[in-house]
């Protein structure tokens, strides 16, 4: 199928690799269905591009890059919702922010995602420990970069 993004131009995408979102992502509701794109082999952040707007794309990546002892308790009622059998078929993202220098992950409205079922939802936390933006890293401002002549 063919995505049409404004980052990436039109793209072509299998149909099992669109993931949905049933009750959508906060804020977005009416957006369901996503695409993970990858932008390369080794890399740490991913784009979950919606395949129906062109303009909504969120950066994400794998939490425990970053945090190795981040976990989300999954209820049982959540996993049926999921169709989660076992945690093992779960992958775990959350969307990043870049404010200022630095770049902040929302570990307290992580993404699940069925890697079978390719079913998600975006939960919310109540363990203080996360917070909307934790910090991640720090990346160069453009005022810092150097040009050579």
């Amino acid at each position: 199928m063919e995505v049409r993004t404004t980052r990436f131009g039109v793209i072509d995408i299998a149909e099992d690799r669109v993931i949905t979102f049933p009750n959508g992502l906060l804020g977005f509701g009416d957006r369901t269905d996503f695409c993970l794109l990858q932008p390369g082999d080794d890399a740490c952040f991913f784009w979950l591009q919606s395949v129906d707007d062109p303009d909504l794309a969120f950066v994400v990546t794998d939490p425990t890059f970053f945090e190795q002892d981040f976990s989300v308790p999954i209820r049982p009622e959540q996993m049926e919702s999921l169709k989660i059998a076992k945690l093992e078929d779960a992958q775990v993202f959350v969307i990043v922010n870049k404010i200022g220098d630095q770049l902040t992950g929302n570990f307290q409205g992580p993404l699940i995602i069925n890697t079978l079922t390719k079913v998600g939802e975006q939960m919310v936390l109540a363990d203080k420990r996360w917070t909307t933006r934790h910090p991640l890293m720090r990346v160069a401002s453009d005022s810092t970069q150097t040009a050579s002549a």
